[in-house]
């Protein structure tokens, strides 16, 4: 299968990664002959949480040819500019209290000036100069979020904005699947119950309850955590990251929502006693969670705490306990098999990474069957370097968020005390972190030297930072020489900008015609 086309592509699991994979092998490789079948079981519930993304979704549907237009209303879907974590500081009653919140925003183009200048200012804080250094001050989308508006401009932009989504992962993967039916691809309501191997250790067969035996040239595993081809037949390892993040738990409840309020353009996920909850807005509910660790909070507790945190809303849903597996394989591509998804790993969900990961995972596949090979590499040399590449973003992507929780301040409980206090560094992230706390690091520098960039850029490593006030506790004033971005100008500047943006509210409506709720 070295740099060649498969044939016949056998997906084992259906839900947003099966049918996003198979949505990005059609396109590939449907029109060339292809043969895709995704066999998806009634026995097994899908997980469905992550009911945000990351800009990345969005180049998705365009790689696609899908609009807005058609897949939001379907999938419930909204926009998002950010994500706000409140709560994630403690603050004595005499310190900004602008710090107990900040946006992490998604950074774009029209933000180069103003990011900047956050940046700028960001570094004299860390050198103990008493200036503004607040992320939300720098940032259009921060504007945005703060005034409930869309990311879509009233006017033609010379900048494009990057942004995300919020929506209802089921119906996104019975989106995906009814176009995919209609493009050809084959689907099986079928379980796997045995799967036979070759002598050289590539899956043979696979066979089902109701359906037969199966073949194929690529076996693609998103059966969830029970990895059932990837773990369990090809017995891959898995490398565990429990060391260094805490949480295996997840309780998700849902709520309503009010469409005579304005809806929110932003995800938010505020610091509990041993985790933290998501709220995600969408045109027909909210979506909540509770992401803890057991070690410090039983099931029961931690759903009457995420009640009491979200209110009446959610008195009428019932809670959904899922249980966590983080962590990588240390082989994602294997013999015949490519695994996508939670089969091949899963990073909790506070930065909402799973379905880029997703992406990333089948697309950097595409790429790597699709490329010459002027070296003749084997396929085993081949996966190698994938599986190699793969697992420094899925490291890059922990580190992201482990530094949430060794940068948090709270000292309320011992889950909090725990997390920050946790010596399980990686030595990228521990480079980071001292490099960060010299008054004259060159965090950009160690950001390029430890390879830091692959998934978050530089504003987005200083908004955690900076968001999270990682800086000495004693202020001086600034020199009169000193040279300080002007805050309240570039403050001002951005709310003048969102200005030209249309209310969230409004561009859904718009957007949706008549599907949107109040009109049905």
């Amino acid at each position: 299968m070295a740099n060649s086309q498969p044939k016949k592509i056998v997906i084992v699991g259906g839900g947003t990664a099966g049918w996003m994979t198979a949505s990005l092998l059609e396109k590939t490789w449907g029109n060339k002959g292809a043969e895709i079948v995704l066999i998806e079981s009634e026995d097994i519930g899908k997980i469905g949480v992550g009911e945000g993304s990351t800009p990345s979704l969005k180049l998705f549907f365009e790689h696609l040819g899908i609009t807005e237009q058609e897949w939001m209303p379907e999938c419930h879907a909204t926009y998002k500019c950010g994500i706000s974590f409140p709560n994630w500081t403690n603050l004595a009653d005499n310190e900004d209290s602008a710090y107990s919140s900040y946006i992490h925003p998604f950074y774009s183009q029209a933000d180069w000036k103003t990011g900047s200048a956050f940046m700028h200012n960001a570094k004299l804080r860390r050198a103990g100069l008493d200036v503004s250094a607040h992320p939300d001050k720098y940032w259009i989308q921060s504007a945005l979020v703060t005034a409930n508006k869309s990311p879509i401009a009233s006017q033609e932009l010379t900048n494009k904005m990057d942004y995300g989504y919020h929506f209802d992962s089921a119906l996104v993967g019975n989106f995906l699947k009814k176009r995919m039916l209609n493009l050809g691809v084959k689907h099986l309501t079928d379980t796997v119950a045995e799967v036979t191997l070759t002598d050289d250790g590539n899956i043979d067969t696979l066979v089902t309850k109701h359906n037969g035996q199966h073949q194929a040239d690529l076996f693609v595993d998103c059966t969830g955590f029970a990895a059932l081809l990837i773990g369990k037949a090809l017995q891959v390892d898995f490398n565990d990251y429990s060391d260094s993040l805490f949480n295996d738990s997840a309780i998700a409840i849902q709520s309503t929502i009010d469409l005579s309020a304005s809806i929110p353009s932003k995800t938010t996920s505020t610091a509990l006693s041993s985790g933290w909850a998501w709220s995600i807005p969408l045109s027909s509910r909210y979506g909540n969670g509770y992401v803890y660790s057991s070690k410090y909070i039983s099931d029961e507790e931690a759903e009457k705490e995420l009640r009491a945190h979200i209110g009446p809303s959610c008195q009428d849903f019932a809670a959904r306990v899922i249980k966590m597996r983080l962590g990588r394989n240390e082989k994602h591509w294997h013999k015949n098999v490519l695994a996508v998804g939670l089969s091949q790993g899963f990073i909790e969900p506070l930065e909402a990474t799973a379905l880029m990961l997703i992406q990333h995972t089948v697309e950097s596949f595409i790429t790597a069957s699709n490329a010459e090979n002027p070296s003749q590499l084997s396929l085993e040399e081949q996966q190698g370097i994938y599986n190699s590449k793969l697992n420094e973003v899925f490291d890059s992507v922990k580190d992201y968020i482990v530094a949430h929780y060794r940068l948090n301040t709270r000292t309320d409980s011992d889950y909090w005390c725990d997390n920050r206090n946790n010596i399980n560094n990686s030595p990228r992230l521990s480079a980071l972190l001292n490099s960060w706390d010299q008054a004259d690091g060159d965090f950009e520098a160690a950001l390029k030297r430890h390879n830091a960039e692959l998934t978050y850029f530089v504003p987005s490593w200083y908004c955690l930072f900076a968001g999270k006030k990682r800086f000495p506790e004693r202020l001086s004033s600034a020199p009169e020489t000193t040279k300080i971005a002007p805050t309240a100008d570039i403050e001002k500047y951005c709310q003048t900008v969102s200005q030209h943006f249309v209310d969230h509210q409004q561009q859904l409506k718009s957007l949706y015609a008549d599907k949107w709720p109040e009109n049905n």
